[in-house]
């Protein structure tokens, strides 16, 4: 009689998959343990923070590229195990790649074995890094951009006009109220009080679109039609926030004279999208002669050439990639191409070594000071009022029962990958100093991890059992086109 394979328990696979991630960890500590500590061999000794980008790429010296390979090779696999960590537990995969980049900077890695840091991550690494994590984080705010349907916003009545007002508004309000508080204390050095206060605002009301859609997607509300009113809500709120942050970064870019003219360079760029672009976009697109790949290379183009702008105008290269994402054809195959051709190298690649770059500029040791740690959790409490008690506020006044409510203001409650991203803009400005980013890097933390779990638990209480579970990890962070899963 013939012989059939048996496919392996959900166990069995799992353990296997872990094995080979330990033995690739292995291999990484082993290769780290042979290279040579910064100063020796010519290499730039590390300071705590990484070396000018421009200058490494610009010199080209001190480089080798083993070293920044090996450092890549590092960060993937701890993103990797570390997500399906998280999975098996019931979180997203992304909680589990934020974690591994803590893991990886001074509060795990730089506390228990300095040494390999210092030779895994020396500062003309880092440097490369950087470069490679920026660009990561352009194609990730411009499919970010593309998920963005602006058609939800038309007919979805009151409930989620109220949803959208109060899950914006008030925790906005409440951020710059927090702002105000610490502004002496966290505030970056030379950095004015109104950008700071504003940009405080931003980061209490900024909801992760992208983990949202994924979360909804591989969960029982699933085309469901509380679903459609997080992801519209959602929608209002990053447009919103985007808005907000381009004024911010207009304020502490530019010296007071020049604020002005900033942010209407910005706006008019803007327009010229919309007005300009737009149009001719969408005949370019629906050119039978550039389906495909050349379409695809095409959005590309176009998304590093208007971030390229934004970043000259003096705000963040983000804004200029999340604009041309918003502009778009929102045509199902053109998305499906773009999140196809981009996504995986986005998700799979650049994406970790963002995160890694982030938990590099995160040390939860400045947590330990006492004082730090209270102001961590006021940060956490007021993020956690301001989103979640807004949104339920909002859903309370349009009419919705107790248990919606909830389940709105927990999906609203979702930070994830945008959060961060507005955060290192923060740093890079110098708005913020290194104690409130930490801070506010855990807040992110804390309310992306709750929002699953407290979805998942009201939507069991509604439907009397457990909970629905994706089939299988959901891909990094999220690329999952809005209209559908509307």
């Amino acid at each position: 009689m013939p012989k059939y394979r048996t496919r392996p328990s959900e166990p069995a696979r799992w353990i296997r998959r872990a094995a080979v991630l330990a033995v690739l960890a292995g291999a990484v500590a082993v290769a780290v343990g042979s290279v040579p500590a910064s100063g020796e061999g010519g290499g730039a000794g590390r300071s705590g923070t990484a070396a000018d980008p421009a200058a490494v790429l610009a010199t080209g010296t001190g480089l080798p590229l083993g070293r920044l390979l090996l450092a890549v090779v590092a960060v993937v696999a701890c993103c990797k195990l570390a997500g399906a960590l998280m999975f098996r537990l019931g979180q997203p995969v992304v909680i589990g790649e934020i974690a591994a980049g803590l893991l990886l900077g001074p509060s795990v890695l730089g506390a228990v074995w300095p040494e390999a840091q210092d030779r895994l991550f020396p500062a003309e690494v880092l440097g490369a890094l950087d470069v490679l994590a920026q660009i990561g984080v352009v194609l990730f705010v411009y499919l970010a951009g593309t998920e963005v349907d602006l058609g939800l916003l038309r007919g979805q009545g009151r409930l989620t006009a109220l949803v959208s007002g109060t899950g914006t508004v008030v925790p906005v309000l409440l951020g710059i109220g927090f702002g105000l508080l610490t502004f002496d204390r966290f505030a970056g050095d030379g950095i004015g009080e109104a950008p700071y206060v504003l940009f405080i605002g931003v980061a209490m009301g900024v909801t992760a679109l992208p983990v949202l859609a994924r979360i909804i997607a591989d969960g029982p509300l699933r085309r469901s039609p509380l679903a459609t009113v997080a992801l519209t809500s959602a929608t209002v709120c990053d447009a919103f926030a985007w808005s907000l942050l381009a004024v911010v970064m207009g304020l502490a870019s530019a010296s007071a004279p020049h604020a002005l003219l900033t942010v209407a360079l910005t706006a008019g760029f803007a327009a010229l999208l919309v007005l300009v672009v737009r149009p001719l976009l969408a005949r370019l697109v629906a050119s039978p002669r550039l389906a495909g790949p050349p379409r695809t290379g095409m959005l590309l183009l176009g998304a590093l050439a208007s971030a390229a702008a934004t970043e000259w105008i003096g705000v963040h290269a983000v804004l200029g990639a999340f604009l041309f994402g918003l502009i778009v054809p929102r045509d199902p195959e053109v998305v499906r191409e773009s999140t196809t051709g981009l996504g995986t190298v986005s998700g799979a690649l650049l994406l970790p070594l963002f995160f890694a770059y982030s938990g590099l500029r995160t040390d939860l040791g400045a947590l330990a000071g006492g004082e730090v740690l209270w102001w961590c959790l006021l940060a956490v409490g007021v993020a956690v009022a301001g989103k979640f008690g807004g949104t339920l506020l909002g859903a309370r006044a349009a009419g919705a029962g107790w248990r919606d409510s909830l389940q709105l203001g927990a999906l609203m409650n979702c930070r994830g990958m945008t959060e961060l991203v507005v955060l290192n803009v923060g740093l890079d400005l110098g708005i913020l100093g290194a104690e409130m980013f930490t801070a506010l890097v855990v807040m992110a933390f804390v309310c992306t991890a709750m929002t699953w779990p407290v979805a998942s638990r009201m939507a069991r209480s509604r439907s009397g059992g457990p909970p629905a579970r994706p089939a299988a990890p959901p891909r990094e962070p999220s690329l999952v086109p809005v209209r559908k899963e509307a």
